[in-house]
């Protein structure tokens, strides 16, 4: 089996996925890398609603039709990491299993999670990044979360229909959440809002999270909230590690591309949310995919 493609995709996510169709769509040859599961972000997410026509499915089934998309139309997809890539007319893409080759490369590896940044976050038992996969060891358990954006909001009302009682905990006053998504919030008898609020400490016992130092930052009350889990929803930072290599992030660490999703290194163009860009949704991501796929194809002639 040739380890020589026309185009590499780093990154399986709704951008990477779509960008796998388009290209092979155009009959190039593809390969498709992701180091952990396919899907990204959007695959823990219980229920997508803003997906033109496709209301109503969870994250997860968008993701698995992407990929059945991608596989079926002969992409060639790989669960490893790539840890190198070298530049050249030729690019190179070393992972943690083997060596790849490709004219064009298309980065779209998305982002992670950002974290509250407090001693033990990393070791208690108790936190997690992600209702859908983790929820059911609170059923009838009191937990929180900690975010304002949709991805937070949409947690709170998981987790309502699982746990006795979500705690919704953001920093400031408003939520940055659609509307709709706040409003069936509010309408929930077993759901709390904390606003203006941020958690200062985290409270454990025998290595396990039990509750939530928490801070008012109005009144500069504080109290301690006894708790079984916590569920962090406060943004995402980019996954850039590979496109700082190549000299093509900004300050931000997102990656800098024009309207066709092109770098400044020749041959490399990025799709999806580590772009730098202000809409990031699963539309955009897949919207990113189409165009760096087709200006990758071009690339190759």
């Amino acid at each position: 089996m040739s380890n020589h493609f026309d185009i590499i995709i780093v990154g399986g996510g709704p951008a990477g996925l779509t960008a796998a169709v388009y290209a092979r769509r155009a009959n190039k040859s593809v390969l498709l890398l992701e180091r952990s599961s396919m899907g990204g972000q959007i695959a823990t997410s219980p229920r997508v609603d803003n997906f033109p026509a496709a209301a109503g499915l969870s994250g997860a089934e968008l993701s698995d039709r992407l990929y059945a998309q991608a596989e079926e139309l002969g992409a060639r997809i790989e669960l490893e990491e790539a840890l190198e890539i070298r530049s050249g007319d030729i690019k190179t893409v070393i992972t943690d299993y083997s060596t790849y080759t490709a004219k064009a490369i298309i980065l779209a590896t998305g982002m992670n999670h950002r974290t509250l940044g407090l001693p033990g976050e990393d070791t208690l038992s108790g936190i997690s990044y992600c209702a859908v996969c983790d929820g059911a060891f609170y059923e009838n358990k009191h937990v929180a979360v900690c975010g304002g954006g949709n991805s937070a909001v949409q947690e709170a009302l998981f987790l309502c229909e699982i746990c006795a009682h979500v705690t919704l905990i953001h920093r400031r006053s408003e939520f940055r959440a659609d509307p709709i998504l706040v409003d069936k919030v509010f309408a929930k008898s077993n759901i709390t809002v904390l606003t203006d609020t941020v958690v200062e400490e985290l409270e454990s016992k025998d290595d396990a999270l039990c509750g939530l130092r928490l801070v008012n930052k109005v009144t500069g009350s504080v109290t301690s909230m006894p708790i079984d889990g916590l569920f962090e929803a406060v943004g995402h930072i980019p996954e850039t590690a590979l496109a700082a290599k190549l000299g093509i992030t900004e300050e931000n660490q997102f990656v800098h591309a024009d309207e066709s999703c092109k770098t400044t290194a020749e041959g490399i163009f990025v799709a999806g949310d580590c772009r730098e860009k202000k809409v990031r949704q699963m539309l955009t991501a897949c919207a990113d995919g189409a165009i760096a796929a087709l200006a990758a194809c071009d690339y190759c002639g």
